[in-house]
């Protein structure tokens, strides 16, 4: 042989050497942090505990426990960096995102973590295209590398993160999540932990679906709303009149075509709406009349529902004295005084379910929840 074809030889000899420690480089890297992952003792979120009067109530039937329901949104959000503490030690960044970024109590949440920082926006498009096509709400959050603290990722962040959190939510109203969902949504993280040579910590898929029936059939036995109507016993209602007597009990007509009694954060806590088909447009309820118009308080939604059932029910009381009407039910039966105590103890009994669950009506879980 000549020369150079010995060099040559020795050349690709040294090459496939090269390539071959990389990768057992890399394969032990990896190797590394999926140790690191999986080895961390992390409780299972996905099962709840029970209290003592559930348990009695329900003969042993496991319901689900949710942490006192707060808007944490603007904590979690703000993701101000870890400070040095009085002695100049740093703090220990957080091992978990903010129930406001990722809930345990109602949420699926996948760990998934990289060896090397993965760009917020390219990943974005990356789950996108993996998981574009679920319904269901799916919240990612990082670790900053910059801030050192958990962010939610939108489309046009521009974090880079060695740590992330995938949270899809359990149940809504719609029902709780399904065998199909479920199989988007874990076969998805797969691809994403692939392509990204990270770990993702996959749960067990019949803990995880046994759980969001759970949670759905305890929503389901709360899940209350309160509509009363004022009928017109003569002439039907005139618009302007109604417009009026609406506006002066503090309620504002929205786009959706319904006059909305909201708290001081704008959240709406009952809303009034035409009982006939056609919607309230502010640039027709001038030449609009009316036979009825309903009453509808949304219970697990609002806090306080009591005291909110009460003013709903004061206007109620004035509509139907002022455009000359009668407070009735669905079946147009008349609404006595003892029919509305009924309804009010019933509202403070919603209340109580969910409290001893956990669960406050009108948190930002519950808002979750019941959408």
């Amino acid at each position: 042989m000549s020369d150079l074809q010995l060099s040559l030889i020795g050349l690709g000899i040294l090459l496939v050497g090269g390539v071959f420690a990389y990768n057992k480089w890399q394969e032990r890297k990896h190797r590394q942090l999926a140790e690191r992952v999986f080895r961390s003792e992390h409780p299972d979120v996905l099962l709840g505990r029970k209290t003592d009067a559930a348990q009695d109530a329900e003969g042993g039937r496991i319901e689900p426990v949710m942490p006192p329901g707060q808007d944490k949104e603007a904590e979690a959000v703000a993701g101000l960096p870890a400070a040095a503490a009085p002695d100049g030690d740093v703090p220990e960044l957080p091992a978990e995102p903010p129930e406001a970024l990722a809930d345990p109590a109602i949420d699926c949440i996948v760990r998934f973590e990289s060896a090397e920082p993965i760009g917020g926006a390219y990943l974005w498009q990356a789950q996108q295209q993996a998981m574009g096509k679920l319904a269901r709400p799916l919240a990612w959050s990082g670790l900053s590398e910059r801030s050192g603290a958990w962010e939610r990722l939108t489309a046009n962040g521009a974090g880079d993160y060695r740590r992330l959190r995938a949270a899809l939510q359990l149940a809504d109203r719609r029902g709780p999540l399904t065998d199909s969902e479920l199989t988007v949504f874990l076969n998805g993280m797969q691809r994403l932990a692939d392509e990204f040579l990270a770990v993702a910590d996959l749960p067990v898929r019949n803990e995880v679906l046994a759980r969001a029936a759970e949670i759905d059939r305890f929503c389901a036995g709360v899940d209350i709303q309160i509509g009363v109507n004022v009928v017109a016993t003569g002439a039907p209602f005139p618009g302007t009149k109604l417009r009026g007597l609406a506006e002066a009990a503090g309620l504002v007509l929205r786009e959706d075509g319904m006059f909305h009694a909201a708290d001081d954060a704008g959240a709406t806590l009952f809303t009034l709406s035409n009982l006939e088909a056609a919607a309230f447009v502010a640039e027709d309820i001038k030449t609009l009349a009316t036979h009825g118009v309903t009453l509808t308080l949304d219970v697990p939604r609002v806090a306080d529902g009591p005291r909110v059932y009460d003013r709903m029910i004061a206007l109620a009381k004035q509509l139907a004295i002022g455009l000359g009407g009668a407070l009735v039910d669905d079946n147009r039966a008349p609404l006595v005084e003892s029919a509305l105590d009924v309804i009010h103890d019933k509202i403070v009994e919603i209340g109580q379910r969910m409290t001893s669950q956990g669960l406050t009506a009108g948190s930002t879980q519950a808002l979750r929840l019941f959408s």
